[in-house]
């Protein structure tokens, strides 16, 4: 059971990454649905900031997790982040940028649309 796939700009959401997969999903796409309970909805382009930032705080999403089939996230990878550690690590400094065509609108119940603009790819402002 899924939201209505729609984007922070109101439109149709677009795809986030399909090589690494991502999304809740796994469907490349940050939907989202009851069972979401991180609301994996922002499409961000990972840094090395960033996720030196996430590893610090416990969310270790660079090294490699054969067992899970994670191939771990470089920078230039683009992931369906957590809205509340984006907004987190907006606040800290550290957010990455963000595809705001292919971010679910229910994140803006948790990032105001204004912020995740700071951080819109050129692409997607």
């Amino acid at each position: 059971m899924k939201e209505p796939s729609v984007n922070v700009l109101g439109g149709r959401l677009e795809p986030c990454s399909t090589d690494p997969v991502t999304g809740f999903f796994r469907n490349g796409c940050c939907d989202t649905g009851p069972m979401d309970r991180g609301l994996h909805t922002v499409c961000a382009v990972m840094t090395a900031e960033f996720l030196a930032f996430s590893k610090y705080l416990g969310n270790d999403l660079s090294t490699p997790r054969p067992e899970y089939g994670f191939a771990g996230l470089k920078p230039g990878d683009r992931w369906c982040l957590c809205a509340g550690r984006f907004l987190q690590a907006h606040e800290e400094g550290a957010a990455p940028q963000v595809n705001l065509a292919a971010t679910h609108k229910i994140t803006l119940q948790v990032v105001p649309l204004d912020i995740l603009a700071q951080y819109a790819l050129p692409e997607t402002s």
